[in-house]
């Protein structure tokens, strides 16, 4: 992997995880459990699209794990594990489909499938099918989330113009 390539995803990497660690320090806006914006996730859907596929897990895994590790709390991990890899492998399938004007559709089905795939990992874990009860409300809040989210990296994407080009002059 040449320097620059490495340097670049390093950079991405520590963007995501701070802005991790700071919505992290944000109080919940609604009263659901485990329900966050998912702002770091505006990195990682910004690199699968402006990067590539292989660049955008990288920096998605690294920062899941990093975050484990800075937040303290480790036994998030197979939660966030599982839930990222459903939403990459949905980002990355939507990367062929979309054009850069709907990378937001990625961003809603990425957050959705985020939710499935925590939710799976909640009930491997717990053993308790119960818990699927409450994905329908993860779905629902996830439309919103990861538009947001979506529609944030469609901007970065499509708007960066010159700026991405001197930043990431390795591609």
């Amino acid at each position: 992997m040449k320097i620059k390539k490495l340097a670049s995803l390093a950079l991405l990497t520590a963007i995501a995880l701070t802005i991790f660690v700071i919505e992290q320090q944000i109080p919940p806006l609604i009263p659901v459990p485990g329900v966050k914006l998912g702002l770091s996730n505006i990195v990682t859907v910004f690199t699968v699209f402006y990067i590539g596929s292989k660049e955008g897990a990288a920096v998605l895994f690294c920062r899941i794990f990093l975050g484990a590790i800075f937040s303290g709390n480790f036994s998030t991990f197979l939660y966030s594990a599982a839930g990222g890899l459903c939403a990459i492998a949905i980002t990355i399938g939507m990367r062929r489909l979309v054009s850069k004007k709907q990378i937001w559709v990625a961003g809603v089905l990425g957050a959705i499938g985020h939710s499935i795939g925590q939710m799976f990992a909640a009930v491997v874990i717990t053993r308790t099918n119960s818990l699927l009860f409450y994905l329908p409300i993860m779905i629902f809040i996830s439309i919103f989330t990861g538009a947001a989210t979506g529609l944030c990296a469609q901007i970065l994407v499509n708007r960066g113009g010159k700026l991405w080009k001197t930043i990431f002059s390795w591609l």
